[in-house]
């Protein structure tokens, strides 16, 4: 990643600077969309690595009131960046957004409403964990305005689910779908593999539940250790290279049987039911960040803007009232460009049309020339003057792949 400058809010003259000439030439500013971090949870899963924070005791009105207020603030702050834009998608993630208050959410959905043109169209998705639902709740997150549900379900096994630290058991989990299918014409089961100790028998049982229970989106997420996890200090046993392989390949087989295309690295989806908002950030398009630690891009004509949310919740939300919610922000160096196009396009399974590059990054497309030789010498890419995509070869070794872009302007 690039390092970003400490900085505050952006105010008149910054927005100024940030239209004038730069060094880039985007011939037109791509799709933005707009992410929402919700920081709490029940409970800190011991894989996790994300910015969440744990309120065991549930969320408190005047903390959630605090919250909103400071989500609102920051909005303020950021909309002279996107003026005249609309929003093609919404997400709310965490964390676990689904231990908002169906008033506070549809306090939040009214807030966003009455300062962001959203597209008629606008996908909107709420996480939800099965441990934190309520019936009720759904209909009513439902009747807010949110129109996709993600559910954090990880495993059906009650012993994995004890081993990964959530708060929920198979009949919770099972509970929560069967409400949000009531609800959701267009929902997502998060599930994970390689668990520790997981056969391959079991992996496939988890799969075929979800299978039975159809929904439009599955994400199947393979458990790697991360850094600073509980994990990583008491690592469990995982299945060797070798079976996790196996079973990324019958994944990949069972759900193509079933009708699923394989379209991103993780996820899988029936015709019209891919994740809009993800596939916008595998696009390299544009995304605005509100909420605790969460991370902005967004275009200009002559340049592209990284930002950074302070990310203690405490930290965040005096930050946002008193106007600089900020603890990062930096123009993306032209230099970088190109590895960061890749990194994000490359784990598209269809690829992505040749012409995006240009589009979204205002580099020609010979700054990429030398990577795409070698990538399609040594079979990991397909490249034709209409679309550049991964092969089967190169969606396996998919980092080895992505790094041929980092050389790509440092050589």
């Amino acid at each position: 990643m690039i390092p970003l400058r400490k900085a505050p809010a952006p105010g008149p003259a910054d927005v100024t600077h940030l239209l004038s000439s730069g060094t880039l030439r985007l011939p037109a500013l791509p799709p933005l969309a707009l992410y929402v971090h919700f920081p709490w949870c029940i409970r800190k899963c011991p894989y996790c690595d994300f910015n969440s924070h744990e309120a065991a005791g549930g969320l408190d009105e005047i903390t959630e009131a605090r919250y909103l207020d400071a989500l609102c603030a920051d909005l303020d702050a950021a909309l002279p960046l996107i003026w005249g834009r609309r929003i093609i998608s919404v997400f709310f993630g965490g964390g676990t957004p689904s231990l908002m208050s169906a008033a506070g959410l549809e306090r939040l959905m009214s807030d966003l409403r009455a300062r962001l043109p959203l597209e008629p169209s606008c996908e909107v998705t709420l996480e939800a964990n099965p441990g934190t639902f309520e019936a009720a709740k759904f209909s009513a997150f439902r009747a807010a305005g949110v129109n996709r549900l993600s559910i954090g379900v990880q495993s059906f096994d009650g012993e994995q689910l004890r081993r990964l630290g959530r708060v929920h058991d198979r009949a919770q989990a099972l509970a929560a779908i069967a409400a949000a299918r009531r609800e959701f014409d267009n929902f997502n089961l998060d599930l994970m593999y390689a668990l520790p100790e997981q056969s391959l028998a079991a992996m496939c049982a988890d799969v075929e539940l979800a299978l039975e229970i159809a929904p439009p989106h599955l994400s199947l997420y393979q458990l790697t250790i991360e850094p600073n996890t509980v994990f990583a200090k008491y690592p469990p046993q995982l299945p060797d290279e070798d079976t996790a392989a196996a079973m990324q390949e019958w994944i990949e087989i069972r759900l193509a049987e079933a009708g699923y295309d394989h379209y991103e690295v993780s996820a899988f989806a029936r015709r019209g039911h891919e994740c809009r908002h993800n596939v916008n950030y595998w696009q390299f398009g544009d995304y605005l960040g509100i909420g605790a630690g969460a991370h902005s891009k967004i275009s200009f004509p002559g340049r592209i803007l990284r930002q950074a949310r302070l990310s203690q919740p405490a930290s965040y939300v005096a930050g946002a009232l008193s106007g600089a919610p900020l603890a990062e922000s930096g123009e993306v160096p032209r230099a970088d460009l190109p590895f960061e196009f890749m990194l994000n396009a490359l784990r598209l399974n269809a690829g992505v049309p040749a012409r995006l590059f240009t589009e979204r990054t205002g580099l020609p497309a010979s700054a990429i020339g030398p990577g795409l030789i070698k990538a399609e010498e040594r079979g990991l890419l397909r490249v034709d003057l209409e679309r550049f995509l991964p092969t089967p070869r190169g969606r396996r070794f998919l980092s080895d792949l992505q790094s041929l872009f980092l050389t790509t302007h440092h050589n």
